[in-house]
């Protein structure tokens, strides 16, 4: 793998702007998932920011969230500088983040490629990880006409993620593909051929990109926001920045990147879709359940992320951010629960993805 700083095109966006409501009560509106310190004691933000270590440096990083959480961003990252912290006053969609990252950086270096990360996945091992991202960089170096997006082998039949299939090999290149077609969210019948048929993987939702080609392919497929993200481009790093920011970004068409860029991108002929495996156990740290796979378990199978006892129970998650509030358990099983200050969360770990139906009932003091 090269080194990151051979490579002075080579930059990174994180995109951090989810609200994590699934992982309520510890996720709030005002501290989203992201920067909760769940996994080892750092937030998943940080681990992304440490995932790109060897394939960009540590300058030409940068995080795409809400305005409100600036100051949470920059002191999780200490070597993110203030000019590559790019604030959405309200969130328009994966798409204008990736172009408020594009406009900015061909401003920048109109040489700019940029991979874009996502900030709520575990991804393992990291020596895999940068060898797919480094030859998405080799990719795009070579043609800037060239999307690349990575899969990853499924593990099981998940009807909740896109698939990706991959179609011919592309020369010169170890483990490059043309993408033949996107699936997104499939039924089970669906998803248990793509399991046992190879050319398919878990489409990541991470991509990397010439800057220069997304903004040309922004204009052509959505071309109510071009003008919009050519004005904050030419804006970024002048007195009138934020100005132009807070009037111009509310008004762009809120659509993810996946239907506004990719989609479209796929049948036209002046671009190039490519596929890149990724040998990786990729998991997405979405809800409770799939949050205490992540934590060693006891012989009883419970998983515990603060202090907790239990009496024959078996398979419980407690996460708690209380280091002085014991929670203990006699005789149940397959439970989540989550303790903070001001609330406290029980469920059935089979039912943790309706959290977010709960969360959205709670009173406002507690969101």
């Amino acid at each position: 793998m090269s080194s990151s700083g051979n490579y002075p095109h080579r930059y990174a966006l994180i995109m951090a702007g989810g609200s994590g409501t699934r992982l309520w009560p510890m996720s709030r509106v005002t501290k989203p998932k992201q920067l909760l310190p769940l996994i080892g004691g750092k937030s998943m933000l940080q681990l992304s920011s440490e995932r790109l270590e060897g394939l960009v440096a540590s300058d030409k990083r940068l995080v795409c969230a809400s305005c409100a959480y600036a100051s949470d961003v920059l002191a999780s990252i200490s070597a993110l500088a203030p000019h590559n912290f790019l604030g959405e006053p309200v969130g328009r969609d994966t798409l204008n983040a990736v172009g408020f990252a594009a406009a900015v950086l061909a401003a920048r270096d109109p040489d700019a490629i940029f991979a874009v990360m996502t900030s709520d996945h575990v991804i393992e091992p990291h020596g895999a990880f940068c060898a797919a991202v480094d030859g998405a960089f080799r990719l795009v170096e070579a043609d800037a006409r060239r999307l690349v997006t990575f899969s990853v082998p499924p593990t099981f039949p998940a009807t909740g993620y896109g698939y990706v299939e991959r179609g011919d090999a592309i020369a010169g290149f170890d483990h490059a593909f043309r993408a033949k077609r996107f699936v997104e969210k499939p039924d089970l019948a669906r998803a248990t051929e793509f399991v046992a048929n190879k050319a398919f993987g878990w489409n990541t939702g991470m991509f990397v990109f010439h800057a220069r080609t997304v903004l040309d392919a922004i204009n052509w497929f959505m071309p109510q926001n071009a003008p919009g993200l050519a004005r904050i481009g030419a804006a970024w790093g002048t007195r009138d920045e934020d100005a132009v920011i807070t009037e111009v970004y509310p008004t762009l068409t809120k659509i993810s990147v996946d239907f506004g860029l990719m989609e479209p991108a796929s049948r036209d002929e002046r671009l190039a879709i490519c596929v890149v495996p990724m040998q990786v156990s990729w998991r997405d740290v979405g809800n409770w359940q799939s949050f205490g796979a992540e934590i060693a378990a006891d012989a009883e199978g419970n998983r515990t992320v603060g202090s907790a006892i239990h009496l024959e129970s078996k398979n419980i998650v407690v996460a708690s951010d209380d280091a002085h509030h014991l929670i203990a358990t006699i005789g149940v099983e397959g439970l989540v629960v989550v303790h903070t200050k001001d609330a406290t969360l029980i469920c059935p770990a089979a039912m943790a993805e309706r959290v977010k139906e709960l969360a959205s009932r709670v009173p406002g003091g507690y969101q």
